[in-house]
């Protein structure tokens, strides 16, 4: 009987916001905050409702922190944000909703979350009419209307809109990376991008692609993704008439036309044009292999590795040589049997018989300065030319190549045909 009493209990529920309270105490404490707020900070003119909060907001001016971290030393104002911040540590997350079994660190996150699944977004923008489920993401989504970017770094004065932001932000200039993989060790400034790397390791892919169905780790990620669909290029090069998806990509590219190569490897002084192939290259000295094939075991240093090996499992073979029907579970496979002697003859009788010239290159070997690698297995023997990608010319004398291989193209593929 007092079981069934005590699940009666009668609930608080605030008419304004909708939250339920449990307690009279802890109802009356939160009513307080849509009604006035008596207590003024006397630095910054912020007023709160209950005294507590304005004690502990004046810590911010003054600096003082004397809540320490016993795991990384990290030092806090009071202690209940000391008690929410161990939990990053231990992975404690006590807080669960009853609808979708999620957890959280603390009981507002788990309010927030709650409101998701009601769909309730009673707060809405004067401006644009968005809607939003708590009034802070309204007051913050107001700045951007305002261009308010009211927390600003101290050392090279950038603003943020988001404290979050700039507590992340800060980390750049300290090195600070307290949050480290349990994994594989390796440490990162934030939670939110070591729960991101942990799905390298797990293979957890949340961020689904309504479109085709493909999954990804990060929500950035897909948002990328959704560009092919789109056909969005909004980064052009200045230098060609390409176009990117993004702006690292562009970046990148551009390096191929500049030559730089700013990522240098610390052990052997080797140098390159992009941060992803330096880690890649550092593996080979470290010997690290993270990436394990979940059927046969082997261990591979890159991701990219390992979806190659599992193509051999699976007999899939994506790449196919258009010339002879060879197929390759991988892009680079195809290059090197594209620059075989096997694959020019495939390639010459294919033409021969198609008498469709059009789509190849032809350059005269006296006048082109082909790649060194590739000259002696695209050249034939017994005409005086090379068959090969504008990715086999030299990038500097590019443009001169293919002129002159536009004005020797029939004679070239004349000789195909009559030989």
């Amino acid at each position: 009987m007092d079981s069934d009493q005590a699940e009666e209990e009668p609930l608080f529920k605030c008419e304004i916001c909708n939250i339920k309270f449990s307690h009279i105490d802890n109802f009356t404490k939160h009513k307080s905050i849509h009604n006035d707020k008596p207590y003024s900070c006397h630095l910054c003119d912020k007023a709160f409702s209950v005294k507590g909060n304005l004690t502990n907001h004046i810590k911010i001016h003054t600096g003082d922190r004397p809540f320490s971290c016993d795991y990384c030393g990290k030092a806090f104002p009071t202690s209940s944000k000391l008690t929410i911040h161990h939990r990053v540590h231990t992975g404690e997350k006590p807080f669960i909703c009853d609808i979708c079994n999620k957890s959280f660190t603390t009981n507002g996150y788990l309010t927030m979350h709650k409101i998701l699944h009601t769909g309730d977004k009673q707060y809405s923008c004067d401006i644009c009419n968005k809607t939003f489920s708590l009034p802070k993401n309204l007051n913050d989504h107001k700045k951007i209307h305002s261009g308010e970017k009211p927390h600003s770094c101290d050392v090279c004065e950038k603003t943020f809109l988001y404290n979050k932001d700039l507590t992340k932000h800060m980390m750049t200039h300290t090195g600070e990376k307290p949050h480290s993989c349990n994994i594989c060790g390796k440490s990162y400034s934030n939670v939110t991008k070591l729960n991101q790397h942990i799905r390298i390791h797990t293979g957890e892919k949340p961020c689904h692609c309504t479109t085709c169905g493909k999954s990804f780790r990060t929500s950035s990620e897909l948002h990328l993704h959704k560009r092919l669909h789109s056909g969005e290029k909004q980064y052009p090069c200045d230098f060609c008439d390409k176009a990117f998806f993004n702006s690292s990509e562009l970046k990148r590219h551009t390096r191929i036309h500049t030559g730089e190569k700013p990522f240098k490897c610390d052990i052997c002084n080797k140098v390159f044009s992009d941060n992803g192939h330096l880690i890649r290259h550092k593996r080979t000295h470290t010997g690290d292999k993270q990436f394990s094939c979940d059927v046969c075991k082997k261990l591979f240093s890159t991701n990219s590795n390992l979806t190659i090996h599992k193509r051999i499992h699976a007999g899939e073979k994506p790449f196919s040589c258009d010339a002879c029907q060879n197929s390759f579970v991988s892009s680079s496979k195809l290059a090197q049997h594209k620059k075989t002697s096997k694959h020019f003859k495939n390639l010459k009788a294919s033409l021969k018989n198609a008498k469709s010239l059009e789509s190849t290159i032809f350059v005269d070997c006296t006048e082109a300065d082909i790649k060194p690698e590739i000259k002696e297995e695209s050249h034939d023997g017994e005409a005086n030319f090379f068959v090969c990608d504008e990715s086999d010319i030299k990038e500097e004398i590019k443009e001169e190549c293919l002129t002159k291989a536009d004005n020797s193209d029939e004679t070239v593929k004349q000789e195909i045909e009559d030989s």
